[in-house]
């Protein structure tokens, strides 16, 4: 039996146990948004990693909670600290913050990102990495920290992109390199079309 790569296992995974929920919305909760699959998320890291190895990323900066995992695993691939955007403020988090404000597609409300400055320190070479690119709101809130903060951001990666919502166009302004493992080009009358 051939082993399959990590991309081809998690378009296999998604073919198999997603479920398009309509809205654009796609449930993976059996892979990456609930349960994790941690060896196939590091594999993911992986993956993720080497094709932002180049870049040279001293930090890589995620929102919680969906894509921890994925920033986390690249983060160790890379050997680089993973710096999370809290939704909600901790009585730890103190001093001055970094704070943004993004779109939650599965909740219908603005959620804020808040990161404690201590954290971002200014002159790092930041790699994003979350779980959807999607419209790429949230990824532009995350772009916004990152230069705030007064650091370089050197690309943005993705485990699941889904092309008909328009993201990767909207955040071509930022000219980056956007990297994804799985392309969605189509979530019409309820199926789940990959690129090939």
């Amino acid at each position: 039996m051939a082993v399959l790569t990590p991309v081809e296992e998690l378009k296999t995974r998604i073919l198999r146990e997603g479920k398009n929920l309509g809205e654009g919305i796609l449930k993976i909760d059996s892979i990456l948004n609930h349960q994790l699959q941690s060896e196939l998320i590091m594999a993911c890291g992986e993956e993720l990693a080497s094709r932002f190895r180049d870049a040279q990323p001293t930090r890589i900066l995620t929102a919680e909670v969906s894509g921890i995992a994925p920033a986390l695993a690249t983060g160790f691939a890379l050997k680089v600290p993973v710096v999370y955007a809290r939704k909600t403020k901790p009585v730890t988090m103190f001093g001055p913050i970094f704070l943004e404000t993004a779109p939650s597609h599965t909740k219908g409300m603005e959620v804020n990102l808040m990161v404690a400055a201590e954290f971002m320190p200014q002159g790092e070479r930041v790699l994003i990495i979350d779980d959807f690119l999607a419209s790429g709101k949230t990824l532009h809130s995350l772009i916004r920290i990152v230069r705030a903060a007064q650091s370089t951001l050197v690309g943005i990666g993705c485990v699941v992109e889904k092309e008909f919502e328009g993201g990767r166009a909207a955040l071509a302004k930022y000219n980056v390199p956007i990297e994804t493992l799985v392309n969605i080009v189509s979530m019409d009358n309820g199926k789940i079309v990959l690129a090939d």
